[in-house]
């Protein structure tokens, strides 16, 4: 499951992180994913201060906050890597964990988490790109490069992608990244009237997104101008 909470401002303007926890509490969690990827969720400027209490968005959905190491965080005010804050179940056994810096106008990063999910080998990496295409294209450029020098094992890739292409565009294209990603493209913003699959669940082989659905719920559309997007993959 992936949700950008746009630091906590929702569809009134009005900056409210009790929002935030309390739809993740009584929308998301039910859901009982094993994933659990935001963005937007530390303060956009420098020194991207914290704001949610993750300790009880931890505790509502049973899951692991697993930035546990001030590496994986972007400085000590931070709970996330640039606004994106993974939680996972669990059925996940992390092996290592590591972040990525993009580059950008704005300075975009992504967290990565190896781990065994059963016998089964998985990364789960999740990212904020931006909203030019050509950086998007330089961005998983990095992260295919990133892949090249890590063990060969299925990733899930999970975030706010940026890309309203249903086709994925050129940024995930084998010739950019050295692998193909896939999965359903659903709308998710803006939340008043979704138009663009901007926020994405997508995996390579040998694994598959078997479907995806956009949550639409009066405490999430409230809280965010993005809505949820759950997804269910297999691994492989």
């Amino acid at each position: 499951m992936t949700w950008n909470v746009h630091r906590a401002k929702g569809r009134d303007g009005k900056v409210q992180p009790e929002r935030v926890e309390q739809a993740i509490a009584g929308v998301l969690a039910p859901y009982q994913p094993d994933i659990l990827a935001l963005q937007e969720a530390d303060e956009e400027r420098r020194p991207h201060a914290r704001i949610l209490d993750v300790a009880r968005i931890a505790s509502d959905t049973g899951l692991t906050y697993v930035h546990n190491r001030k590496e994986l965080r972007w400085g000590p005010e931070s709970d996330g890597f640039l606004g994106t804050i993974l939680f996972l179940s669990d059925r996940f056994r992390q092996a290592e964990a590591d972040v990525i810096d993009l580059p950008g106008h704005c300075h975009r990063g992504a967290i990565v988490i190896e781990a065994m999910a059963g016998d089964r080998h998985v990364r789960i990496m999740s990212t904020h790109l931006s909203l030019s295409q050509p950086l998007r294209v330089i961005q998983m450029r990095i992260i295919g490069q990133y892949l090249r020098r890590r063990p060969k094992m299925q990733t899930i890739l999970l975030g706010d992608l940026n890309e309203w292409r249903p086709w994925r565009g050129l940024a995930f294209s084998r010739k950019i990244v050295g692998t193909q990603f896939a999965g359903p493209a659903k709308a998710t913003f803006p939340t008043g009237l979704p138009i663009l699959p901007l926020d994405r669940i997508l995996t390579n082989a040998p694994g598959r997104v078997e479907r995806v659905e956009v949550v639409d719920n009066p405490d999430t559309n409230a809280a965010s101008d993005h809505r949820p997007l759950h997804g269910v993959v297999t691994v492989a």
